[in-house]
């Protein structure tokens, strides 16, 4: 693909003639934008790929140190709090930002995937980067990648992550991996804590059929001597977490055993929730367990799991040895934005964005559901991809769905809405199937008028996004903003 010229506001040309100078016009941001997204997309995109193609992909992080070192190693500029798991991690990892920011740091946070703009993956205090910072990252980093094979579109994004955070000055940084953990290509960090959240079954194609895989391939991030918090696990992930940190011989901070936490109240506009420390290892030693320090903590993101990660977050913090007070840490997560996590953004009749895409976070939704609004059913807008464990996830809501409403995403790794169909017949759950997403929605609230119930986006973190801009163009009607979204059709 030809390079992205950086054409200057004008151009004055000479012409012998009338020794008249002309003008070019400056190509506009969108368009220079929309020219990097497609060099990006241009490389190996495995988010755009069908499990099988997934599961024989050459992952490993060779390319990514080669990248580094032709960009100068700027993922060694800045402290990191380095973030795996199956569930949670982007919460954790908004927490952690939040709450250095909220400490006087300036923070990098890098997620994925984004909803409605690419930029949102790299984000410095709560801001994506600009179109005109990602073009100018992109174009500057062009000449390393010409210089190595068979690089990716998430190695690539990973990297500009890095070479933003460098420029802007960051002084603390928090990286969620992208999948799995250990050939991730995030992992070429040497972070100050590395968090393991929740684990369960989720790319198994790739991770492993068993807990014990996945967390095999989720502790890769520990390095040795670092010291590693983790969420609640079941035993099997946790033994072999804890048998891969002391391989390392790093320090293991278990939630729910050195740090204890408890629920204190909820309402819509969020929870509150108390953690005590027992046992607190970090990079500065062992705090005694006499210690018992204990802290109130409120958070706006709804569920008893976020109480969990509310944990986990500060754990991670207090252990990464960050000057950071509780005082900021409280602060912080009061402040916290995480989009599409259980977001309601009407209460009546109630619409909600949700993330959820395997078993157990469908399971979390359901609870969160029956918390928040007991009794209530919901119209299901649903979509997902193609290698999701979707029976499981119509088990888990099958009792507070009134209908589901299928739809697809403008995704390649979308299912097509009759394989789903035949799934809901098989579960005995009411369905109809209404495509594009954004005729999906407009249906789904037209059912909801009716009977108040539930306007309910789930299964697909693809279909919600497309779903929160049909919403937001309700709010603001008039012309789309220009896609920063967009993905290309599979080829």
């Amino acid at each position: 693909m030809p390079s992205i010229l950086k054409i200057p506001t004008t151009i004055a040309i000479q012409f012998p003639i009338s020794n008249l100078p002309i003008t070019i016009p400056h190509m506009d941001t969108e368009t220079a934008y929309n020219l990097a997204l497609d060099y990006l997309y241009s490389f190996v995109d495995y988010s755009l790929k069908h499990s099988s193609e997934l599961a024989k992909a050459d992952f490993n992080l060779d390319r990514m140190f080669a990248l580094m070192d032709l960009l100068g190693n700027p993922q060694k500029k800045f402290p990191i709090i380095h973030v795996a798991g199956t569930k949670g991690k982007g919460s954790v990892s908004a927490l952690c930002a939040s709450a250095l920011q909220a400490a006087g740091y300036k923070v990098g946070l890098y997620t994925s995937p984004h909803l409605e703009d690419y930029c949102e993956r790299i984000q410095i205090n709560v801001e994506p980067i600009t179109h005109e910072q990602m073009v100018d990252l992109v174009e500057e980093i062009k000449p390393a990648v010409a210089q190595i094979e068979k690089l990716t579109t998430f190695e690539i994004t990973t990297a500009l992550a890095f070479m933003a955070f460098a420029k802007q000055s960051v002084n603390a940084a928090v990286f969620e991996v992208g999948l799995g953990g250990r050939l991730d290509a995030t992992n070429v960090v040497t972070p100050c804590v590395s968090v393991i959240t929740s684990l369960s079954y989720d790319h198994m194609a790739v991770l492993g059929d068993t807990l014990a895989k996945i967390a095999g391939e989720k502790a890769g991030i520990i390095k040795p001597g670092v010291p590693v918090v983790s969420s609640p696990q079941k035993d099997e992930a946790l033994e072999v977490l804890l048998r891969i940190a002391s391989e390392h011989g790093s320090d293991f901070t278990l939630v729910g055993r050195d740090v204890e936490f408890q629920r204190t109240g909820h309402t819509l506009e969020g929870q509150t929730l108390q953690v005590r420390v027992l046992r607190l290892r970090s990079s500065k030693g062992t705090r005694p367990s006499a210690q018992r320090e204990s802290i109130s903590l409120h958070i706006p993101l709804l569920g008893a799991h976020q109480v969990e990660n509310a944990a986990t977050a500060y754990t991670a913090l207090k252990t990464s040895g960050l000057k950071i007070s509780d005082a900021d840490i409280q602060k912080g997560f009061s402040q916290v934005k995480w989009p599409a996590r259980f977001e309601v953004v009407r209460q009546n009749p109630p619409i909600i964005f949700d993330s959820a895409h395997n078993q157990d976070s469908f399971a979390k939704l359901r609870e969160t559901l029956e918390e928040n609004f007991p009794g209530k059913q919901v119209y299901l807008i649903f979509g997902a991809s193609e290698d999701k464990n979707i029976p499981g996830m119509f088990a888990e809501m099958k009792p507070k769905i009134r209908r589901l409403i299928v739809t697809r995403a403008d995704h390649p790794r979308a299912l097509e809405v009759e394989k789903i169909q035949n799934l809901a017949d098989q579960a005995g759950i009411p369905h109809e199937a209404v495509t594009p997403v954004e005729s999906a929605f407009q249906r789904a609230l037209e059912l909801s008028s009716k009977d108040g119930s539930i306007v309910l986006s789930a299964g697909s973190m693809f279909v919600t996004a497309e779903v929160i801009t049909a919403w937001k163009k309700t709010l603001t009607p008039g012309p789309s903003p220009k896609d920063g979204r967009r993905v290309p059709k599979a080829g």
